[in-house]
C-alpha cells in the first residue's frame, strides 16, 4: 500500500477568512475550492509546499471549536513562526531548542495549532 498519504481537514467557522489567513501565515496555495451559497466555503484544497490540507465552513458545536495541531517541518521554523504571528496567529510557544527539535508554536483565529520545526543538531 505505498504512496498513501495523510491530509487534515480543518473545520472552521469561516472558510473564506480561513483560506484568506492560510494564505498570508503559510503562504499556502488554494488547488480547488467549492463555494456555496452566501460565500460559504464548502470545501478547500490547499497545499503549502508538498504538502495538502482541506478545511470547510463548519459552525463549532456549542461555541467550541474542533482542534487539531498541526506539525509542519521547514527548514527555517523562525521565520515560518514570525510570518503566522504577522497574519494573526497567537502564541502558544515561542520558537525554542528541545529534545533535538527547534520548534515555535502558534494557535491561528479558528483554534488549530500550528507547529514549526525542524530536527537539529
Amino acid at each position: 500500500m505505498s504512496g498513501a498519504r495523510i491530509a487534515p481537514w480543518l473545520s472552521v467557522d469561516s472558510g473564506a477568512r480561513a483560506v484568506e489567513f492560510y494564505t498570508r501565515a503559510l503562504g499556502a496555495e488554494t488547488v480547488d475550492q467549492l463555494d456555496g451559497a452566501a460565500g460559504v466555503v464548502e470545501v478547500a484544497r490547499l497545499r503549502v509546499g508538498d504538502a495538502e490540507f482541506w478545511l470547510q465552513d463548519e459552525p463549532s458545536d456549542a461555541g467550541v471549536a474542533a482542534r487539531v495541531r498541526m506539525i509542519v517541518t521547514v527548514e527555517d521554523p523562525d521565520a515560518w513562526y514570525d510570518r503566522a504571528i504577522a497574519a494573526g496567529a497567537t502564541e502558544v510557544a515561542a520558537v525554542h531548542e528541545e529534545y533535538g527539535w527547534r520548534t515555535g508554536r502558534v494557535r491561528d483565529p479558528f483554534g488549530h495549532d500550528w507547529e514549526f520545526s525542524r530536527q537539529v543538531g
